[in-house]
């Protein structure tokens, strides 16, 4: 057996982060299969999964730091600072109901973890008080909590681990019995579980977590808890046809219910996200607001998701805006089946900087993945992508150098559910826009793969952008607020004027030949830009063309690419 941790360290931590991915990565499926409650979406068990992807990569990534140097004792983090990295990669990357609350259990946890009087490791009280203040803390987030869900099974584990002695192991595997013991009563403490013959899809996902926490500790695996209920249709099938009820159990659900699922990260100070919470109580239901510190992640059901983004605005600085219709004929309808679509022969999967390549791709029959300045997608997120797109073969354009692994990661993931994935290499939207336009479906798929890839390759591509620091460059040292035109990924321009810098740019690319250009626009750009642009192509440059697409909030200023 190896040696696993006596204590609740770093390490530990690290280790609970992976395997809990592992498998939540393996029961995702199940767990969608039985969501329920509180919409019967069936994205709970993806849902937890991305928003741990999220929480493991920011825990991983301070152990890179520490490893190349970073912090004061080389390749080994505090607990503290993987503590605080689980927490806040939660926060920043999580989904759904579900999600959002495994968010703040996890928020809970480092707070006790990571005080000012906090040890290096904690032992088997000081992790019995982190799931006590998690569960707490999570039943505080969520305006209206109901009993036979995921805060209930979080609860029990809570009280099993408070009343057990010895070492972390031992209050691990307490905190996991209890919850796999609240787990199976879940159906006798709400009604639309027992109906569907289910336990609560959410509660079945934090008992996988905790699973993966006893592992952690102990080197053992508990054996998984059943995912169906007592109730009078043993089929987990049936999850999919139950009407859902609002968040709010002492509020009789609507014909119907909300419409859109409204998340988005909020920066404000804490008195305005109380009269946040009151105003999106007011507009909808299943509404849970976690995190603290300035940082929230703010989830809730509405008709009007407008109005829902409009109170983050003026609460504060909403971003990473996710909007999800829920759709006619779905969860909400009672009653209605949902009978798997055929599969389509092909899809195209492409990763964008902005909306209006968002809109560009799915005009053009495509699943657009928004990659927002600063947040990349994570593998996770591109895997769903691809299932959504419900193809037996999937041409996947990630469009940036920087995505290359995760996309392969993500391709190889999908591959194993017998999907056929070939990944191009593209490191700019404007090569997946080339791409893109060759791509034809009737094709063999190996000859569309080729097609896309040639033009992808022969698209030379760059960039116009604004320095946010000094730094060097390959084209000399750069001050905050110089113009950078970037060309193939590298420095080549240094200005003052963003049209100037934009002019000299394309003249360098096009000094080589070419012929269509594309400028795809952002929403920072000077509104002439495009035209000085196209007049010095139409000038200087016989028998070229022209393609002006706008890109709305993407990271660049200007994307240029040339064919």
């Amino acid at each position: 057996m190896p040696q696993v941790p006596q204590t609740f360290d770093a390490l530990a931590v690290r280790a609970w982060c992976g395997l809990a991915l592992d498998a939540l990565g393996r029961a995702r499926e199940e767990i969608d299969a039985i969501n329920v409650y509180p919409v019967a979406d069936g994205d709970t068990g993806t849902n937890l999964y991305l928003t741990l992807e999220s929480a493991a990569t920011a825990v991983e990534a301070v152990f890179a730091g520490h490893e190349a140097g970073g912090g004061g004792d080389p390749g080994r983090p505090t607990l503290a600072d993987a503590v605080r990295a689980m927490a806040h990669g939660a926060l920043i990357g999580a989904r759904g109901n579900s999600g959002t609350i495994l968010a703040q259990l996890l928020r809970g946890m480092a707070q006790v973890l990571a005080g000012d009087d906090a040890p290096a490791h904690a032992d088997g009280t000081g992790l019995g008080l982190a799931l006590r203040h998690a569960a707490d803390s999570a039943w505080q987030a969520v305006a209206h909590p109901v009993e036979g869900t995921v805060l209930t099974v979080a609860s029990a584990a809570a009280d099993a681990a408070g009343a057990a002695d010895g070492d972390c192991g031992s209050v691990a595997r307490a905190a996991y019995e209890g919850a796999c013991t609240a787990l199976a009563e879940t159906p006798d403490r709400l009604d639309v579980l027992r109906q569907a013959g289910v336990v609560d899809a959410g509660g079945r996902g934090l008992v996988t977590v905790l699973a993966a926490l006893v592992e952690s500790l102990t080197g053992e695996t508990p054996r998984g808890p059943a995912a169906r209920g007592p109730g009078p249709h043993p089929r987990a099938e049936a999850a999919h046809t139950v009407a859902a009820p609002c968040a709010d159990d002492d509020a009789p659900s609507r014909p119907g219910g909300p419409a859109f699922e409204v998340i988005y990260l909020l920066e404000a100070e804490d008195a305005a996200v109380a009269r946040l919470r009151e105003r999106l109580d007011a507009l909808g239901d299943s509404l849970v607001v976690v995190g603290g510190d300035g940082l929230w992640n703010v989830h809730v059901h509405v008709d009007d998701a407008g109005a829902a983004v409009e109170a983050g605005v003026e609460a504060g600085r909403p971003y990473r805006i996710r909007i999800t219709h829920f759709g006619a004929g779905d969860a909400h309808a009672p009653g209605a089946e949902r009978t798997p679509a055929e599969r389509v022969q092909r899809a195209v999967v492409a990763v964008v900087p902005g909306e209006g390549l968002a809109g560009l791709c799915t005009e053009a029959g495509a699943t657009a993945v928004l990659a927002r300045p600063g947040e990349p997608p994570a593998s996770g997120e591109l895997v769903q992508a691809v299932r959504r797109a419900h193809a037996r073969e999937v041409v996947l354009l990630p469009n940036d150098a920087e995505l290359r692994h995760t996309a392969a990661a993500a391709a190889e993931q999908v591959r194993a559910e017998g999907v056929r994935v070939a990944l191009i290499p593209t490191r700019s939207a404007v090569q997946g826009i080339a791409a893109l336009a060759v791509h034809e479906p009737e094709r063999r798929f190996d000859e569309d793969v080729v097609a896309m890839t040639s033009a992808a390759g022969a698209t030379r591509y760059a960039e116009v952008t604004v320095a946010e620091r000094q730094s060097w460059t390959m084209a000399g040292i750069c001050q905050a607020g110089d113009v950078l035109g970037l060309v193939d990924g590298d420095v080549a321009v240094i200005g003052q004027d963003l049209t100037e810098t934009a002019l000299a740019v394309l003249d360098r690319m096009l000094a080589a030949g070419g012929e269509l250009v594309t400028l795809v626009v952002g929403d920072g750009a000077p509104e002439s830009v495009a035209e000085r642009l196209q007049a010095r192509v139409r000038e200087a440059y016989l028998a070229v063309d022209t393609v002006v697409h706008h890109g709305g909030r993407q990271g660049s200023v200007l994307l240029i690419g040339v064919e």
